[in-house]
């Protein structure tokens, strides 16, 4: 089972048409780790996520079933008339959520502010911090997050990113598409490198870094790289 074992994703593939939007994506997810899908827009990243959790039927390749995954999309407005209490009892009530944790999320993301106020009238980073509330609470061990940090300051993702980091100590599997490496560098465990649709490198900073320097030419003639955005940039 995933609460004890890494889930191996295998042959993930979607076409739209002639254009391949993924190409066989092959990876693997330990339980409690937080693991961060790299790549630049375009790069498949918001399209695996949608194939994996079921939004969009993957050609070819694994799906994740409802009891495994909560997906958490980027820019959505979910009950924009209800308020963010009502979302985060709903998650909790109908959803059979983590009731335990309900009141610690709500002072790690700063929202008791937020609760009176309707999900449809918040800003686009206070909306994230309420929805990544309600991602925190779903019940299933493996949560998707398309974008934590978007729409966040410096100071709002640091904070997110501290208590992210936390709900994995906890036991909590992440799996996290990063656009700013950055932020990427500080929070995950692993990383998966996607470009055009295909999976360039798994691994930690350092197996990464390894292989990256074994492709001299392409790391700057054989000097190791020395961060994650260079990691990126020689092996795609």
């Amino acid at each position: 089972m995933f609460a004890s074992e890494a889930l191996r994703i295998a042959g993930v593939s979607k076409s739209y048409g002639r254009l391949l939007a993924l190409d066989g994506v092959s990876f693997s997810i330990r339980p409690g780790e937080v693991l961060g899908l790299i790549g630049p827009n375009g790069a498949g990243k918001t399209t695996l996520f949608e194939c994996l959790a079921g939004v969009l039927p993957p050609g070819v390749g694994t799906r994740l079933s409802h009891e495994q995954a909560f997906y958490l999309p980027d820019a959505i407005t979910p009950w924009p008339a209800q308020t963010v209490r009502w979302g985060l009892d709903f998650v909790v009530g109908f959803l059979g959520g983590r009731a335990s944790l309900r009141d610690e999320v709500i002072v790690s993301l700063a929202l008791e502010p937020l609760l009176a106020s309707r999900i449809g009238e918040l800003s686009k980073g206070q909306r994230k911090r309420a929805l990544l509330a309600m991602g925190l609470l779903a019940p299933q061990p493996l949560l998707l997050v398309d974008e934590p940090f978007d729409g966040l300051d410096l100071r709002q993702s640091r904070e997110v990113a501290a208590t992210l980091r936390a709900h994995a100590k906890g036991g909590r599997t992440l799996f996290l598409s990063i656009h700013q490496i950055a932020d990427a560098a500080r929070l995950c465990d692993r990383f998966v490198l996607l470009s055009e649709g295909r999976v360039r490198g798994e691994g930690t900073l350092d197996e990464l870094k390894a292989a990256a320097a074994s492709r001299e030419p392409a790391s700057g003639a054989g000097r190791p790289p020395a961060d994650l955005e260079e990691v990126f940039l020689a092996l795609t």
